[in-house]
């Protein structure tokens, strides 16, 4: 078993990695990576691993920014010393969430967890679920349904449906609706992100928060970038860069 460690701590890290070989001494660990950049470069340049442990807490943000960055393809172990996020954990290929500080009990019942996973996929190859859709289904993943917004001294709601994309202008974050009018907001893109279903928005830079319904067409760009085309003209070109690529286009295709 190959199994990389994403964690800031470097004590840390070295701690649980010396843990995990006394349980498994055969299991390889290939790479430490203690930022968010450090471990989506990595994943996009190396071959995934069998297992990846990872802290939630990293010192340039939380984790769940590598799944934004990144088609991760490993199973995850997510380490740390809350149990704040439980739910976006198992939304992100989590398999187990164990807490700080850890215990020879805990890691070993998490490495066993994640070996019966892999026999039983590998025997039953056609029983891998659909984790998006069983969200969706359940209600987890449906994401707000409105915003309340304030234009020409009155408040109005606007259906998250109706919204071809968030966006930033004149610094201020912004809807756009498909029927082309603008609504200014007083959230950061970055909590509107987290409001949103993953499933129909995606955060295509730091500008723009797509919609999957006004999305016309996606092209190949220079440097292994992708241009993306809105059915709500926009002035500038909406750009993907070449390290949300392959996320973009897995989430265009699995919707």
């Amino acid at each position: 078993m190959t199994i990389i460690i994403i964690e800031d701590e470097v004590k840390t890290a070295k701690a649980l990695g010396q843990l995990i070989l006394s349980i498994r001494p055969d299991v390889q660990i290939l790479s430490y990576i203690q930022s968010i950049d450090g471990a989506v470069d990595y994943l996009l340049e190396n071959d995934q691993p069998d297992l990846i442990f990872m802290d939630i807490q990293l010192a340039d943000g939380q984790c769940f920014e590598i799944f934004k960055n990144v088609e991760v393809l490993s199973p995850v172990i997510f380490c740390t010393a809350f149990d704040d996020y439980a739910i976006e954990a198992f939304k992100s290929n989590g398999i187990d969430y164990v807490l700080k500080p850890f215990s020879r009990d805990s890691i070993s019942q998490a490495l066993k967890k994640a070996g019966e996973l892999k026999n039983f996929f590998q025997r039953n190859k056609k029983a891998m679920p659909d984790f998006d859709y069983l969200l969706t289904r359940t209600g987890e993943n449906k994401g707000k349904s409105s915003f309340l917004v304030f234009k020409n001294n009155k408040y109005q709601t606007v259906l998250t449906e109706n919204i071809a994309f968030f966006f930033i202008k004149n610094e201020t974050p912004t809807i756009m609706t498909l029927d082309k009018n603008e609504y200014p907001l007083t959230q950061s893109l970055d909590e509107i992100h987290k409001l949103l279903s993953p499933i129909q928005f995606f955060r295509i830079n730091r500008q723009y928060l797509v919609n999957f319904s006004a999305i016309r067409e996606a092209e190949h760009y220079f440097s292994r970038k992708i241009i993306v085309k809105l059915s709500v003209p926009t002035e500038e070109k909406i750009l993907v860069g070449k390290e949300k690529a392959t996320a973009f286009l897995s989430w265009l295709e699995n919707r």
